[in-house]
């Protein structure tokens, strides 16, 4: 079992490069599928929003509080079920994650008042609460911090994927399926979108292993070498490994101040994006689709880039801090009314790209002090309590842009807040993250 250690040292790296990389290989590409399934299935809303508004006679204000109101059940089941996951295995909790959003969300092409629009997107977040910590809970069990930067940057560019693939995909849908099966084409929307995600759940179930003991596709060598470097890193972590040190934490509670305030600046980007580009005289659906796949292809490349010089230089609050006030720059100009067409998708594609750089940064964080049961808890805390800020951003931009006639407001103001995620990010002491 210790045969690694017999290794001289070159030979030694070039076996864990390997051994990394091949389990990189085994989950990554099915872990990225799913969290693209689980963004098509959250932020489809905005599409569907282009002729459901009209449809079903919601207002702005409505729409809103629906696309927010998810995040009530999504924060208040999202420790519960890491908690869960954390005694019953990742595998079987992220399966029973992603089959019961997708029949949830299913659900919402059969929606006809405000009341049932409210009630599914509330149980959408109860079905989906959990599965990003519970995910970067499972990659926290397989690579160590030092590995974990990129590893996490690779995952989240799943995000913006979903947007790039989302993005025509919803278009296309809402301009070709008008009546068919005497279905509404947003009903067709939310009907299609949510097939991936049942399938996958069924794919999690087989193709995950919740640890490297039982795996058939590791050796022994390579199942000591994997729980050594995780065994040394808890070494490191021992005052941040259980339940309750997660909740006593100062620094957690920092990092979920912090994420509150990037998590309400980015979902009036994801979910405003259609709108404002249809705002700049862009009226085909087909053509808003195609046109938000640009922002969010530059996100893909950018997030990956950042976090890759992140791991290779052990800095995390610079490569998380720079790109928060990007976007917070870039949030004030989007609101704004250019002629420019052109000049438009760039504010807003580099706006884009820093916010999911931003994101995908962060997350690289919270495990580097901490683990195991404390990793659990902590994740699903910064990420339930931070999610709180999707709430409260969508129904704020929604009551103001009824209010005022525009978004622009708005979007200054959750601007403004990533500057407080920026100086909170900086603060974090450097001996505890840059490792």
């Amino acid at each position: 079992m210790q045969a690694h250690h017999d290794l001289a040292p070159g030979a030694a790296d070039r076996a864990r490069e390997a051994l990394y990389r091949k389990i990189a290989l085994r989950f990554l590409p099915l872990l990225c599928l799913c969290l693209v399934a689980a963004y098509l299935d959250r932020v489809n809303v905005g599409f569907a929003k282009l002729q459901m508004l009209d449809d079903l006679g919601f207002s702005n204000t409505v729409y809103g509080i629906g696309a927010g109101i998810f995040f009530i059940g999504y924060v208040m089941f999202e420790i519960p079920s890491n908690v869960l996951l954390h005694k019953l295995g990742a595998r079987l909790w992220i399966a029973r994650i992603m089959i019961t959003w997708g029949v949830i969300g299913a659900g919402m092409a059969f929606v006809k008042t405000p009341t049932q629009f409210y009630v599914l997107r509330f149980l959408l977040g109860v079905a989906e609460a959990g599965f990003i910590p519970g995910v970067l809970y499972f990659l926290s069990c397989w690579f160590p911090s030092e590995r974990r930067g990129k590893v996490i940057a690779l995952l989240l560019a799943a995000v913006p994927l979903s947007s790039v693939i989302g993005g025509p995909l919803s278009g296309w849908i809402l301009s070709s399926f008008t009546g068919i099966g005497g279905f509404r084409a947003w009903q067709w929307l939310f009907l299609l979108e949510t097939i991936p995600s049942v399938l996958l759940g069924y794919a999690v179930i087989r193709m995950l292993s919740d640890k490297p003991e039982g795996t058939h596709w590791l050796s022994p060598a390579e199942v000591a070498m994997v729980n050594d470097d995780i065994a040394a890193e808890a070494t490191r972590n021992q005052s941040h490994s259980s339940f309750a040190s997660a909740f006593k934490s100062g620094i957690v509670w920092q990092l979920t101040a912090a994420y509150f305030c990037i998590v309400s600046a980015v979902y009036v980007l994801i979910f405003w994006l259609p709108t404002l580009i249809k705002q700049n005289g862009v009226n085909d659906p087909v053509h808003i689709g195609l046109l938000t796949a640009i922002p969010y292809f530059a996100a893909v490349v950018a997030s990956i880039y950042n976090n890759a010089m992140a791991d290779k230089h052990r800095e995390r609050r610079w490569h998380t801090a720079v790109p928060c006030a990007i976007t917070a720059m870039g949030l004030a100009l989007a609101g704004m009314h250019f002629d420019s067409l052109v000049l438009t998708m760039l504010i807003l594609t580099v706006t884009a790209a820093a916010a999911s750089t931003t994101q995908a940064a962060f997350w690289s964080v919270p495990p580097t002090f901490l683990n195991g049961a404390a990793a659990a808890a902590g994740l699903a805390l910064i990420n339930s309590v931070g999610n709180i800020g999707g709430m409260v951003s969508t129904s704020v931009v929604g009551w103001i842009t009824d209010l005022t006639g525009n978004a622009q407001n708005s979007l200054i103001l959750f601007g403004g807040m990533l500057l407080v995620s920026v100086v909170l990010v900086l603060k974090l002491p450097s001996r505890l993250v840059n490792h």
